[in-house]
């Protein structure tokens, strides 16, 4: 089964043309069968490429997928044209009625202020809370699920010296849980922040599972079955061009970046960076989506209850 997402939206082209199967809402509908709702609360700039980023990976399951669009209510992006956030997205005020299988909770390029700051914050805690009533399984992404871990666990994000850039090697240190079925002993997944979290601060709040880490990068992927949530701190969903165009644009403003590391070949800006991460990325999504569909309620309404 495809995903399901407007005709209109950018990403329906784009992943017709990778061979994904989409559907539009019209045919959906004709298709008797309950799809799992899952929605993603956008934070990041450039709000089309990160859309087709994540309806890439959600959308190459067997299951049907109503992916929805969220923004946060009086938050205003200068970087995606106001028609598209108008057609496309619903203001959180708006769906905090509804129920969803699963939320996807992305980064933002926020890290330097403190999470209070945010001029959000009260939002998105509202957000969290929200999560436990309203959604089966949540999966915050870098920024997203450093926030999500601060406000359930109280862990700290640390400022790095220096930008964590690159291509990093990490530890399946997890090989029987669902979410890491399928994955190779270690992986090369893309790094992009100055912030980290530290393992032994993850290890002495209560109830979290760290399943993936890298000795260079620190700790990636932490499971919280007490929230039903996932956190992840990189980026598996990026393109094979993302970090390229990230240091480009760094290298363009003359902000001070290094190369990303084991990135190009022959750690070369000039060569054709290689993607190296694509096939766990989609594993990793792929059971996530399976363990959602294996464990949610058949009933909408039901869901957080």
């Amino acid at each position: 089964m495809p995903i399901k997402l407007p005709a209109a939206l950018p990403a329906y082209d784009v992943l017709s043309k990778e061979g994904v199967m989409v559907l539009d809402e019209d045919t959906a509908a004709r298709q008797d069968i309950r799809p799992l709702r899952i929605a993603l609360l956008n934070l990041m700039p450039k709000k089309i490429q990160t859309e087709n980023q994540f309806a890439r990976l959600i959308g190459a399951t067997p299951l049907q997928i109503e992916f929805s669009l969220i923004r946060m209510s009086e938050h205003q992006t200068k970087n995606t044209a106001a028609a598209h956030m108008e057609e496309f997205y619903h203001p959180f005020s708006e769906v905090q009625d509804q129920k969803f299988d699963g939320l996807i909770i992305t980064g933002a390029p926020i890290e330097h202020l403190p999470f209070e700051d945010v001029t959000y914050w009260d939002e998105l805690t509202q957000v969290f809370d929200w999560t436990q009533t309203h959604v089966h399984s949540t999966f915050g992404v870098c920024w997203g699920g450093m926030a999500m871990i601060n406000y359930f666990h109280g862990v700290q994000k640390h400022i790095l010296d220096h930008k964590a850039f690159g291509c990093f090697r990490h530890r399946n240190t997890a090989p029987a849980s669902p979410y890491l079925r399928g994955f190779s002993d270690d992986c090369v997944i893309p790094v992009s922040r100055w912030t980290e979290m530290r393992q032994d601060e993850i290890d002495a709040a209560n109830g979290l599972n760290t399943l993936i880490t890298s000795d260079e990068a620190g700790p990636c992927l932490v499971e919280d079955p007490g929230h039903r949530a996932l956190y992840i701190f990189n980026h598996f969903e990026y393109d094979s061009g993302t970090l390229k165009q990230e240091y480009d644009r760094d290298i363009a403003n003359r902000t001070p970046i290094n190369v990303p590391m084991n990135y190009y070949p022959d750690d070369d800006p000039t060569a054709e960076p290689q993607n190296r991460w694509r096939s766990h990325a989609h594993l990793l999504y792929g059971n996530w989506i399976n363990e959602i569909y294996q464990t949610t309620h058949f009933e909408v309404d039901k869901i957080g209850t």
